[in-house]
């Protein structure tokens, strides 16, 4: 495997692909054709590089990917919208009045700011809180440390197979994998096209689930070294140690990423094996669409010369 430096995500009925900063959205329309869109992005490690010293890049790596992913989210939206001739209510038409233009990216910062608040209320805190439970058995703080990173864990399996269900999710999942096997195909010298595409594999050790995955099993060993017996110093450490971890565990994905020892690619398999969960086999017709928004963006051939 040769490392490429290009990623993704999937969006609705469609996939983003990056390289260096720029990006490409391909999405499959209504009618069946394909839509791509380019652009560039420039992120906030390249507009202000001591934002890319190791630790603090992988915390503005994160802001950029939640940046971006809502920008393209919302132009795949744009062409499943359900009645484009529809007036819009009395509240929607003061936000108008009062953001102008401005009113789509305030609506994309108001949704980002609320979904980490959330993310950090239920997966960082909530484990915290019920892993008190055990403290009327067992009163070992060790024990009690990794009792809650199994709580934190199984709330995450339970969020994804809850929201699994739901049919647009699931072909969501389903761009996910051919997102993943796109860039293994590539990563493994294999001439880029369905065929190829498919027979490849849908899981990949830069995922973002990875990354989920290795924050989550990084914070079990910070919060059994870092003790704090007061509850509510607890929930504050949980939170105040998050970008924390998350800089830790950029790193590991980065070397992971490009790195095929044996250790790293043990310490990787959770995550691998938690992709089973958000990635699920393509059809033919979406690895298209992946096909599209990867050759926008990069020229596979010239990789593949040059690496194999």
């Amino acid at each position: 495997m040769k490392y490429s430096g290009i990623g993704g995500q999937a969006v609705i009925e469609g996939i983003m692909m990056k390289n260096g900063d720029r990006y490409s959205t391909a999405v499959r329309k209504p009618d069946k054709t394909i839509a791509v869109m380019e652009d560039k992005y420039e992120s906030l490690t390249t507009r202000m590089p001591i934002l890319g010293l190791p630790f603090l890049r992988g915390i503005f790596s994160f802001i950029d990917s939640l940046v971006l992913g809502m920008k393209t989210l919302s132009y795949s939206a744009s062409f499943f919208e359900d009645d484009e001739d529809s007036k819009p209510s009395k509240f929607e038409e003061k936000l108008i009045a009062i953001f102008g233009d401005k009113l789509d990216k305030v609506i994309m910062t108001v949704t980002m700011f609320i979904s980490v608040i959330a993310s950090i209320a239920i997966f960082m805190v909530l484990p915290m809180l019920l892993s008190n439970i055990i403290k009327l058995k067992i009163d070992n703080y060790y024990v009690i440390a990794i009792f809650e990173g199994i709580i934190r864990i199984a709330i995450f399996i339970f969020y994804i197979k809850m929201i699994s269900r739901m049919e647009d999710i699931k072909r969501t999942f389903m761009y996910h994998g051919a997102e993943h096997k796109c860039i293994n195909c590539i990563e493994h010298g294999l001439e880029l096209n369905v065929e190829n595409v498919m027979k490849s594999s849908k899981e990949h050790k830069r995922c973002g689930t990875s990354f989920i995955i290795i924050v989550m099993m990084i914070s079990i060993l910070f919060f059994m070294v870092i003790r704090v017996d007061t509850i509510w110093l607890r929930a504050v450490s949980r939170i105040v140690l998050v970008p924390v971890i998350a800089g830790v565990s950029y790193e590991f994905l980065r070397i992971a990423g490009r790195s095929d020892f044996w250790l790293v690619n043990l310490i990787s398999k959770p995550g691998l094996w938690m992709q089973g969960l958000t990635t699920k086999e393509p059809t033919p017709d979406m690895v298209e669409v992946a096909i599209a928004a990867v050759e926008r963006v990069f020229d596979w051939r010239v990789y593949l010369e040059e690496n194999f």
